[in-house]
């Protein structure tokens, strides 16, 4: 009788890890990861360099083996930057395709419309590719951001700047969403402690293409800066059509126009432009080799040039992988967070600063650093600093 007890307690306690190692998105051969990512409307760009830098990461990780014998499988959905679209497609993934993890989500409101899909059935928002606070403010355990603010980017470098520059009069122009709003903010409390206001502030709706109007007053109101809450087209939209008008001030934005698509698009008039950053863009002719090898395998995977985007993409997915290896072979919601929450990154080749994470600590690093469009390509020019 007690051989029959001993050998039914453990049949037991086989079938309950078997049920735990078999969460949603977990199975014995595979892991789900999800993302929702723009493939079709105005980030289209992002979306796409975002996924091949994932499915990079995890096909590295998938031909030695994956992740405790379970192979890595990406699912993207596309919302379109669109955040009613991103509900839906937080609803596919979650409910559908029963992924374990959302992970690398552009955007701020879209990331905010699909956050209470996910929690509803504890499926984790992964280090969204936003740099708004609500992507780990207020605390929820199933929250976990690398990005450092919009808003801490932009109260940490403007009064910097401000003072280099010996600027009087700062304005801005900037997105009317939460995007935007970020920026704005982080724009007000940084000239808060030079004792400086706004001098002028104007807004457009996202998906906006004229900005005439919006340069016209900042033009009129005499602006020697002016902060920018705009991403790709609208910042190139804004500058040209500021060259256009003989209005030349000082412009600087947040990491949203850290990309060298500015510059590529955007030509000559572009030279100049100032934008808060972390990670560098992988050139194909960098200085650091492992980023050279880096791009060129990433090159001939896609025949595609790497970007900045590719290399978050890249990043989301590698510290998925660390932090899955770490939960150990029973992979759940529950040992993912620990795993996570005793984790620390160090700075990696693209020049991200270090990431620490706690039972409390939502946001790897709040530390930003400063890039200018010099002749045609982004130069970093400050170190790490912190609000």
């Amino acid at each position: 009788m007690k051989r029959l007890l001993t050998l039914l307690a453990a049949s037991l306690a086989l079938a309950a890890g078997t049920a735990l190692a078999q969460s949603q998105g977990v199975s014995k051969n595979e892991i789900l990861v999800g993302s929702i990512l723009d493939m079709s409307g105005p980030l289209a760009s992002y979306g796409k360099a975002v996924r091949q830098g994932m499915l990079l990461r995890a096909e590295e990780a998938n031909e030695q083996g994956g992740v405790h014998g379970r192979k890595v499988k990406l699912l993207v959905e596309d919302d379109g930057y669109d955040p009613k679209r991103a509900v839906l497609a937080a609803q596919k993934l979650v409910n559908q395709d029963k992924v374990f993890i959302v992970a690398g989500h552009i955007g701020t409101a879209q990331n905010n419309a699909a956050m209470p899909v996910q929690f509803e059935k504890n499926v984790i928002n992964f280090l969204p590719i936003t740099a708004a606070r609500e992507m780990y403010e207020p605390f929820n355990r199933l929250k976990y951001s690398f990005a450092v603010t919009y808003y801490d980017q932009m109260r940490t470098y403007l009064p910097k700047l401000v003072k280099e520059k010996g600027s009087k009069k700062v304005c801005a122009i900037y997105q009317d969403d939460d995007f935007g709003l970020e920026v704005l903010r982080g724009a007000e409390a940084g000239l808060k402690t030079l004792n400086m206001e706004l001098t002028e502030k104007s807004s457009f709706k996202r998906g906006s293409t004229d900005f005439s109007s919006q340069v016209a007053r900042a033009k009129a109101a005499g602006c020697e800066m002016v902060v920018l809450g705009t991403i790709i087209r609208e910042t190139i939209g804004t500058i040209g059509e500021a060259r256009k008008a003989a209005f030349n001030p000082i412009f600087i934005g947040t990491s949203a126009v850290y990309t060298e698509l500015i510059h590529k698009l955007g030509g000559k008039a572009m030279d100049g432009l100032y934008g808060t950053m972390t990670a560098q863009i992988p050139y194909p002719d960098d200085p650091s080799q492992a980023i050279r090898f880096w791009a060129n395998k990433y090159k001939t995977k896609f025949n595609d040039d790497p970007t900045l985007f590719s290399a978050y993409g890249y990043t989301v997915m590698d510290y998925f992988i660390q932090a899955a290896a770490k939960a150990g072979p029973t992979l759940t919601t529950d040992s993912f967070i620990k795993a996570m929450d005793s984790m620390s990154f160090p700075t990696d080749m693209f020049g991200a600063p270090p990431f620490t994470f706690g039972p409390t600590k939502r946001l790897g690093s709040d530390a930003s650093r400063l890039s200018q469009i010099v002749d045609g390509r982004w130069k970093v020019i400050s170190d790490y600093a912190k609000p």
